[in-house]
């Protein structure tokens, strides 16, 4: 008979944006002996500090925290390499007897690395992926959205049409295997997943999320993200870059392209962080295994961080 394998401990602590995971985070860290792996697409960009809503180190509390400020903005970062490098992350965090805590809201990351998803099943075609981006530049991305559209709706329901990288690589797996992507992914998200886990997604009520998001704007714009962002356009950042394609980024970049007024882009960036959170509650909803805190049935933090070391206790994750 083989021995048995143990499987090491793992929390992922996420939710829609601006429903408060930060605070939950660095308490839930405190208590169980935690460190923390941002799975988050934009706080891994140096310079991106106010739009991306990044912990500063003051606020770090002494907490590790992996992921944050490793790549510049014109830096290629994907999925894949968001799993490679949390998982190397985990391993350094368990070497030291501590508990990896996979905290961020972009669900695509948190799945790949849970079910460790297979990225390398296709060795791309790089003539056909320039050939996309070509024309993702030329006829803009919303054309090229529209053909994954045709062929992969399902894919097409869950990319957002700025986002041309996953858009081509959609468009480009669909040509070499004539499968569309999201039956694959629909495929690995069976996978049975390497770790011991517990699986929390904090919400909020959608009137109160969408208010916080609304005041998140506001305090980032009071903060100076407009000058953030010029910054960022002075070091040679384009509206092309997927770093710059983010929420608040964007905006403010056609702002200053003179394609809208300052008000237009503030009030654009409060209806697009709106609907990526609903569209974020959308994904977390079809993922297997999630444990749902609903804040209003919390009367505070310390009674949601009770509740999430309860369930962990119960799992044999934490002694």
């Amino acid at each position: 008979m083989k021995p048995r394998i143990e499987k090491k401990p793992l929390v992922v602590l996420t939710g829609p944006t601006a429903v408060g995971k930060t605070a939950l985070s660095l308490e839930l860290a405190r208590a169980a002996q935690g460190e923390i792996i941002s799975a988050d697409s934009m706080q891994v960009y140096r310079h991106m500090d106010i739009g991306s809503a990044k912990i500063r180190p003051e606020e770090q509390q002494g907490i590790p925290h992996h992921l944050i400020d490793c790549y510049e903005p014109w830096e290629e970062f994907h999925v894949v390499e968001f799993q490679r490098a949390a998982k190397a992350a985990m391993e350094e965090i368990w070497s030291r007897g501590h508990l990896p805590l996979v905290i961020g809201g972009t669900g695509f990351y948190i799945q790949a690395l849970l079910r460790d998803i297979d990225f390398t099943e296709t060795g791309g075609n790089p003539a056909y992926r320039e050939e996309l981006e070509r024309e993702a530049a030329e006829k803009g991305p919303e054309d090229l959205h529209r053909r994954l559209a045709q062929v992969d709706p399902a894919s097409a329901a869950e990319i957002h049409p700025h986002n041309v990288k996953r858009v081509v690589r959609a468009l480009e797996y669909f040509h070499e295997t004539g499968e569309p992507i999201s039956v694959h992914n629909q495929r690995e998200r069976r996978r049975e997943s390497p770790y011991t886990y517990a699986y929390f997604v904090l919400n909020r009520p959608r009137p109160e999320l969408y208010r916080r998001i609304n005041q998140r704007v506001d305090q980032m714009m009071e903060a100076g993200l407009l000058e953030e962002v010029k910054r960022l356009r002075q070091l040679g950042c384009t509206r092309k870059m997927v770093s710059m394609q983010g929420l608040g980024y964007q905006e403010l970049l056609e702002y200053l392209d003179g394609e809208l007024s300052l008000e237009a882009a503030v009030e654009k960036i409060k209806r697009e962080t709106r609907h990526y959170a609903k569209r974020q509650i959308t994904w977390f909803k079809r993922e297997p295994d999630v444990i749902w805190l609903n804040r209003e049935e919390y009367p505070d933090t310390a009674a949601l961080k009770a509740a999430i070391l309860e369930e962990c206790g119960k799992r044999g994750i934490i002694a």
